[in-house]
């Protein structure tokens, strides 16, 4: 049983091998000239405004939790797109309460203003 195992262990230590390879590699072989604009922050090709202590408006984080909680909808619809045929009323049924509650989730989001950009 354990032979079944032996090709994903093969490919496990191919990875690590070349995440570790490409990781020293990069380090024995890299050019190493630290200057002062190489050492600065990046923002967008401009330079850096403000400290980085400030503080930045909820309407970020609400539009990341909201992109986040839509992305997942993705994750599981997809694989129950695939078999739908074959989960018949049950899996409609579901994917369809999974919906609903999705779709509540955006009417609050709307309504509390997350998706409004000023």
């Amino acid at each position: 049983m354990l032979d079944r195992y032996l090709p994903i262990l093969i490919l496990i230590g191919i990875a690590l091998v070349f995440a570790v390879g490409a990781v020293v590699l990069s380090a024995l072989v890299g050019m190493r000239k630290p200057s002062k604009v190489k050492l600065s922050p990046y923002e967008c090709g401009l330079p850096p405004v403000g400290t980085a202590r400030e503080r930045f408006p909820i309407k970020f984080y609400l539009v990341a939790v909201a992109f986040i909680v839509f992305d997942l909808e993705v994750v599981f619809m997809y694989p129950w797109s695939v078999v739908f045929k074959k989960l018949g009323l049950f899996g409609g049924t579901t994917m369809g309460f999974f919906i609903f509650v999705l779709v509540i989730g955006f009417i609050y989001d709307w309504k509390k203003g997350a998706l409004e950009w000023e």
